[in-house]
Order: C-alpha cells, then sequence, then structure tokens
C-alpha cells in the first residue's frame, strides 16, 4: 500500500514503515528491538491490515474510526510485544511471560527455538508455506517420550523380513533444518501386520490419568512412497479410545475420526493421533509407527510392503487433546512453560468501559478446548469481565460478568468458525452486535453495562491469565471506546 494514507486515532498520520510508526507512537528503538514483517507489506509500508483497523470506506465515503489500541503482533523485544497505537502513549504494549524457551515456524518456514520471555510470531499456515506471522500462545506442556526421534524397536525384524530402519538417514532436512537427524524406514517383504517400529527410547511413563496425544513428524519417500500409515498406543493397560489411528500421506489426510495432520512444507506432514484416555492403574506403554496397506489394515500380503519408504522425525507423546508446539528431548522428558500475554494499569484508559469495541483476528485449528479464550478484558477476576472466547460445541461467544451490577450476558455464534477469522462485538446499554468475517451472528438488547474498571487485558487465556489457554494463534486485536455501527463492524470483519 504504497503511498496510502490513514490515520490512527489522533496520533499518527501519513505511510509509515513498522519501524517508524513505532518510533512516532513513542515506542524506543533499544537494543534487542525486532521487527518482523508482514509478507503483505510492500516497500516498507504498514499493511492493509493495519490501516483497516483506522478506517473504513464506503460508497466512497471513508470515516475514520479512532482505535484506541491496536496491537498487530510484529515488534518485540525481551518479554514485549509492541502496540503500535494506544490512546494514551507507551500505555499498551504487552507483557510475554513464558520462563522456558519454545518452538514456533519461522519466515523460513522451519521449526525453530526462540528464548525465554520472547514472544512466538508463527509463520505456519495450513497450506504448509510461510504466511502471516501471528502470535502463538498455548498452555504449559511436557513431552514424556525421551530421545523423541527413537521410534527404531522392531517387532518383526528386518532379517525376518521387517522394516529396514535407519537412524540419522540425510536423504531429508528434518523440519528444523537439521540434516542427518531423521529416520528412515523402507518395507520389508513379510506378510501380516509387521511393518512396524515400536517407541524405543525407554517405556513411556504419564504422570497422570486422562486424555494423552501422539504425535509425530512423517514424510513420504522420493521413490516407492508409502500411501498409509497409522499411529499405535500399546501396553497402556484399561486405556480407552481409538488405539491406531490411520492416515493418507498421499492426500494428507487424517482418516480415523479425532485424529488429524498438519502440513509443515517440504513434504513433511505431523499426524497427531485421535486422543487416547489412560487409566491411572496403568500409566506405562509406548507408540508405534506402522506402515499400513490400506485406509484401515496394517496387514501387508508377502512382499506387499517391499521397499515402500517413509521418513519420521520428532515423536511427541503429551497429556491433553491438543498436540502443542514440538518440544525436543535427549534422555529425559521436555518442558514448556504456558504463554501469557498481558498488559495492565493504565491501558484502562484505552477500554471501553460503558461502551466500546472489541476486535480480534487469528486462526482456528482446534476446539479441543471448549472454553478458550481468544481476549479477555478484566479487572484481573472473573467477576467483571469482557471476553471472545471458543464456545461448546465448536460456537464462538462472547461473554460479559459484572459483580456490579450480579449480572451476566452471553451471545454465541452457532456452528464452527475454522482458519483465519475476524471477529469484532461492539457494546453498550441495550445494544450488542457480534460480528464474524463480516456477517452478523449475534446480538442482544438485554443487557447493561455497568462493572468496576476494568485494568487488564490478556491475548489468550482468561480475566487472570491463568487458565483458558488458546492453543492457537493470534494475527491482530484492536479496541475502541465507542460502539461501531453494525456497518463498520461489517467492514472491518470483512475475510
Amino acid at each position: 500500500m504504497s503511498g496510502a494514507v490513514f490515520t490512527l486515532g489522533n496520533s499518527v498520520s501519513g505511510s509509515l514503515g513498522l519501524g517508524d510508526a513505532i518510533s512516532k507512537l513513542g515506542r524506543v528503538a533499544v537494543t534487542g528491538l525486532t521487527i518482523e514483517q508482514d509478507p503483505d507489506t510492500v516497500n516498507s509500508y504498514l499493511t492493509t491490515r493495519y490501516a483497516g483497523l483506522s478506517a473504513v470506506t464506503s460508497g466512497g465515503v471513508t470515516t475514520f474510526l479512532n482505535p484506541s489500541l491496536v496491537v498487530i503482533p510484529s515488534a518485540y523485544n525481551n518479554g514485549i510485544v509492541y502496540s503500535l497505537h494506544s490512546k494514551q502513549v507507551n500505555t499498551g504494549d504487552f507483557t510475554v511471560t513464558r520462563n522456558t524457551e519454545a518452538r514456533r515456524v519461522n519466515s523460513a518456514g522451519r521449526i525453530a527455538s526462540i528464548g525465554s520471555g520472547l514472544p512466538r510470531l508463527d509463520y505456519l499456515t495450513s497450506g504448509g508455506t510461510v504466511g502471516t506471522p501471528a502470535l502463538l500462545v498455548e498452555p504449559a506442556a511436557t513431552n514424556l517420550a525421551p530421545n523423541a526421534n527413537l521410534m527404531n524397536q522392531q517387532d518383526t525384524p528386518t532379517a525376518s523380513g521387517g522394516v529396514t530402519f535407519t537412524t540419522g538417514s540425510t536423504d531429508f532436512l528434518a523440519p528444523d533444518g537439521t540434516s542427518a537427524s531423521i529416520n528412515k524406514y523402507v518395507g520389508g517383504a513379510a506378510s501380516g501386520a509387521t511393518q512396524n517400529t515400536r517407541y524405543g527410547g525407554t517405556t513411556i511413563q504419564a504422570s497422570a490419568s486422562g486424555v494423552h496425544t501422539f504425535s509425530v513428524f512423517v514424510k513420504r519417500g522420493a521413490t516407492n512412497p508409502l500411501d498409509f500409515c497409522a499411529l499405535g498406543f500399546s501396553l497402556f493397560g484399561s486405556s480407552s479410545g481409538t488405539m491406531t489411528s490411520y492416515f493418507n500421506l498421499a492426500s494428507g489426510t487424517a482418516i480415523t475420526a479425532g485424529a488429524s495432520i498438519q502440513n509443515y512444507g517440504n513434504g513433511w506432514y505431523r499426524l497427531i493421533s485421535a486422543p487416547v484416555t489412560l487409566a491411572s492403574a496403568d500409566l506405562s506403554g509406548t507408540v508405534s509407527f506402522n506402515l499400513a496397506s490400506t485406509s484401515g489394515s496394517l496387514s501387508f500380503a508377502a512382499s506387499g510392503a517391499l521397499n515402500l519408504t517413509a521418513y519420521t522425525w520428532g515423536a511427541q507423546f503429551e497429556a491433553g487433546s491438543v498436540a502443542t508446539s514440538y518440544i525436543p528431548t535427549t534422555t529425559g522428558t521436555g518442558s514448556r512453560s504456558a504463554d501469557v500475554i498481558s498488559v495492565s494499569g493504565a491501558v484502562s484508559g484505552s477500554i471501553g468501559q460503558t461502551e466500546g469495541t472489541v476486535y480480534i483476528e487469528g486462526v482456528i485449528t482446534n476446539y479441543a478446548d471448549a472454553a478458550a479464550s481468544f481476549i479477555t478484558i478484566s479487572d484481573n477476576t472473573i467477576n467483571n469481565r469482557l471476553e471472545i472466547r471458543k464456545g461448546s460445541p465448536g460456537s464462538i461467544s462472547f461473554e460479559r460478568e459484572s459483580a456490579t451490577q450480579s449480572a451476566s450476558t452471553s451471545i454465541s455464534a452457532t456452528g464452527q468458525v475454522n482458519g483465519i477469522f475476524k471477529m469484532a462485538v461492539a457494546y453498550k446499554s441495550g445494544d450488542t452486535a457480534f460480528f464474524i468475517n463480516g456477517v452478523q451472528v449475534a446480538t442482544t438488547n438485554a443487557a447493561t453495562f455497568t462493572m468496576n474498571t476494568l485494568t487488564h487485558i490478556y491475548l489468550g487465556s482468561n480475566a487472570s491469565g491463568t487458565a483458558r489457554r488458546l492453543n492457537d494463534r493470534i494475527r491482530a486485536a484492536a479496541l475502541y471506546t465507542t460502539r461501531l455501527t453494525n456497518a463498520e463492524l461489517a467492514l472491518i470483519t470483512q475475510p
């Protein structure tokens, strides 16, 4: 949008690069500042998404919306995600809390480490190509599989017609760009369900009963590529759920209900099993990678699997029904702390206390946590809050709680929203409307807005930042201290 002119509130006008915008809005380019531009940025100018949150045009008439806070995760420092605009200068920057390193997909399309306290701008898209960076927010997680690449224990030895297994193959680079770190599997001549390897690091030991998920990165061979495969759970006594999940590598699809597949580019897919519930009586077991003959069978005719080839990398076994970002392990388990993204205090001047509008843009890849929050505005308690979150079953909800009024309001959008979305809720006494992707999905005139002063904003978690972790990505957020018109809501949420 070279040469475009727009206005952010009353603070900045004109064409600005991200660095210039940060500077003009009072952000100091201190040591360690990193700016990651959006792919749709042209000639260092701010993206159309940024301008589209400050002004809308309809019928040749441009209306300036005067946002009070705009954050498009692009500029950050240790412990900070910089907002691009706040009503009061230097009050809208978000604090990032995570006391461990973590993984993201970087601008080169590789899984990469990012240090503790740094926000994770993740470039992964559903098509396996690099896309617009989005803020990845996840709960704490632990990979319970030590030596995550050791999927090497065979029930049928190679000499008896089982899989030929090679560790440290150099045929391809791994999803993190490293060489000699992947496993290679070449099918043998034996018949039956013989073409598999089990995790051989140690016995996997879960710490508690409940739902668990197994995932691994898989790539087909360049010659004699494997079409079908399966992930399996075994030796976990009294467990329940789908013990074997099937996948079609040729089409990049999950076959088994509850299983899923993610395209990481360069031919790599992350295969995610259907969740399995472990019983407290037996928390020890193992998992397997299986060559499959069809979409629902592990059994081959004699020589039916001969020379079929695939590769794996990065096995992960974790509690919960969502496979979180990859956590490497060596001789023990590996853990990642939760991401907490928040701002508080003087930012209250950017929050519409009795009327306003909340805009959130992000990516939905799962509904496993039916209460996961996109954005919560509160007094740091659950008793006074505005919240946009995932609902159940597969819906999106706007909730408002007021201890002052002893009242609550909830309006929901029915049906699932998947992939990239734009949502906005505009509220004032007796007049609330909810828009998703340019369409009004819900409205209510039942609630007035009287509550304690709202002083905290959390991206990807609940009213105190302690729960309802999003397990997904946020591309932008904006606040307005006025209730935008329905026509304006339709325009700013256009997909």
